[in-house]
């Protein structure tokens, strides 16, 4: 074969070389001679002395390559190809379907209630439990295990949601809907009803998602199932918040042992007793005269409180349950909103609420006596109806930081408000539980404060003022990024709470299944074990 040097390029080709090479075995000895450039191939000669006698040598004849030259070749080629297809402008592809547009969405819930009212609703083909339920469940999650290993992990969670009797749902949404702008009912601390069950309207978002047609929905990590064996996770649709606020006391609590009797004599619960079931009540005394009849059922909750005021202890704990935010009462600001009030920001702290409240909210007149004579700090006694949400809204908009402090319960609506309006919170609540914590980072919003600091004197303002603009630069930008998550709306979306709620939920899903085996061969009280109730106080440290 040819040597390697034997093929070159341009003008350093020469035969001279490959003829002295074909002959070395007769010890040639070559002088070489280079062609120039414009001189034809067949032209060129060399001459060679052998013994000391030139001799001259036949006319060259163009090289044959070898195999590996021409496979070197073939490739280069190949691939010449292939980069000038990839560089030339291919056809556009079809679209399946418009891309989800954000903007579009709802997030008003009267707005949302009313043209889900008025939809038609027709009811899911949802099948009654086989006869065997626990059979034909072992069954499915034995499919899905030995089924395809290549198959998607995590796959998505799987939903069944009941068809609960219309007082407990259609019933309910329309008494909440026709007395919505004809009343004035406060309740005994002087909240607007009205006002306070569409804070707490977080079961309305996540039924009305779920029961939605499937081509409407953007959420691809929860599906709804008609067949209860399938399922992973039941969902109880039962307006616990309307129903308190808006219903006579006794009519209250009849309808309350009604929900209970109907769902507890559903076969799946009594095969778990509740554990895979979720239930929202997410105000503090919805559902309370029976909650002790559903403890092991996931609660959709605002907060957890270890004072035991609002829930006894062992009802409630993150193990078991989720937290998922408020429903802000103000709107968001948005990108272009941040741009036009960047500079408009003149407050270092605001506060707009109620300045006395309860248990742990007490820290509320004790910040007022420290903070409200500073010069570029307002605090003020808020006041309920269309004028209140107004100057909260203005007020968080041209602050820097926005106290958050305890109210009757370790959260309120006020941290949601203030994360929607570009306005670092700063949180002195010592028992607070955050929504979505598993998933969020507040540490890139939000300022944590523990309350014996936050009382100190001088101690608050001195250390707002100390922050550096550039941490505050950032965490503004965060609050723009961190929006969404805390913003529920119709249809739902990618990453909105009603998506953080179901990754949350799946979580757990694999505890929730380990404490179903477990209780069905354990024999009842048969020995004392510690469980996830015994849990450490929660403690709060700067950050």
């Amino acid at each position: 074969s040819l040597p390697n040097s034997s093929v070159s390029s341009r003008s350093n080709f020469s035969f001279d070389n490959l003829m002295c090479s074909t002959r070395k075995k007769k010890n040639l000895v070559c002088s070489n001679h280079k062609p120039r450039l414009n001189t034809k191939l067949a032209a060129h000669s060399t001459v060679c002395s052998h013994g000391g006698e030139a001799v001259p040598l036949p006319r060259a004849r163009a090289p044959r390559l070898s195999s590996r030259c021409l496979l070197a070749v073939g490739a280069l080629l190949v691939f010449s190809a292939v980069y000038f297809l990839l560089l030339s402008p291919s056809p556009p592809r079809p679209v399946a379907g418009p891309l989800p547009n954000p903007s579009s969405a709802t997030t008003s819930f009267v707005a949302s209630l009313d043209r889900f009212l008025d939809s038609p609703h027709r009811p899911a083909a949802s099948s009654a439990a086989p006869g065997d339920l626990d059979a034909a469940i072992r069954r499915e999650e034995e499919a899905r295990l030995y089924g395809d290993p290549r198959g998607a992990w995590p796959a998505p969670l799987r939903v069944y949601v009941y068809e609960m009797p219309r007082k407990f749902t259609y019933d309910l949404l329309r008494l909440f809907r026709d007395s919505y702008r004809d009343t004035t009912n406060l309740t005994s601390n002087g909240s607007p009803v009205h006002r306070l069950i569409e804070q707490h309207s977080i079961d309305y978002w996540l039924w009305a998602d779920l029961i939605a047609p499937e081509s409407q929905r953007l959420l691809k990590n929860v599906i709804r199932v008609e067949q209860q064996e399938e399922a992973d996770i039941f969902y109880v649709p039962f307006f616990t918040t309307i129903s308190y606020f808006l219903l006579e006391k006794q009519e209250c609590k009849a309808l309350y042992r009604e929900a209970l009797k109907w769902v507890t004599d559903q076969p799946a619960w009594q095969r778990s007793e509740g554990r895979d079931h979720v239930i929202p009540v997410h105000h503090p005394w919805s559902f309370k005269s029976v909650r002790r009849f559903v403890k092991k059922a996931i609660w959709l909750l605002p907060d957890m409180d270890s004072t035991g005021n609002w829930y006894k202890p062992g009802q409630v704990y993150l193990e078991k349950d989720v937290i998922l935010p408020y429903v802000p009462n103000v709107d968001l600001c948005d990108y272009k909103c941040v741009s036009e009030t960047q500079s408009k920001r003149s407050t270092l702290l605001f506060f707009r609420g109620r300045l006395k409240r309860n248990a742990g909210g007490k820290i509320r007149s004790k910040l007022v006596t420290e903070l409200q004579s500073i010069e570029d700090i307002i605090i003020e006694e808020g006041s309920a109806g269309a004028k209140g949400k107004v100057a909260a809204q203005t007020g968080m908009r041209k602050s820097l930081f926005c106290l958050n402090p305890a109210g009757d319960t370790p959260s309120s609506a006020r941290l949601f408000d203030a994360i929607v309006s570009g306005c670092i919170p700063v949180i002195i609540s010592d028992e607070l539980e955050l929504p979505f914590e598993g998933i969020l980072d507040y540490s890139k919003i939000a300022l944590f404060v523990s309350s014996t600091d936050a009382v100190q004197p001088g101690w608050l303002v001195k250390y707002l003022r100390g922050i550096d603009a550039q941490r505050v630069r950032e965490m503004q930008s965060n609050l723009l990024k961190y929006s969404r998550h805390f913003l529920y709306s119709s249809p739902a979306q990618p990453l909105g709470p009603e998506d953080l709620t179901w990754r949350m939920i799946a979580g757990k899903l694999v505890n929730i299944k380990l404490h179903i085996q477990r209780s069905r061969r354990v024999v009842r009280e048969s020995r004392s074990v510690c469980t996830c109730e015994c849990r450490v106080g929660n403690t709060t440290r700067m950050l």
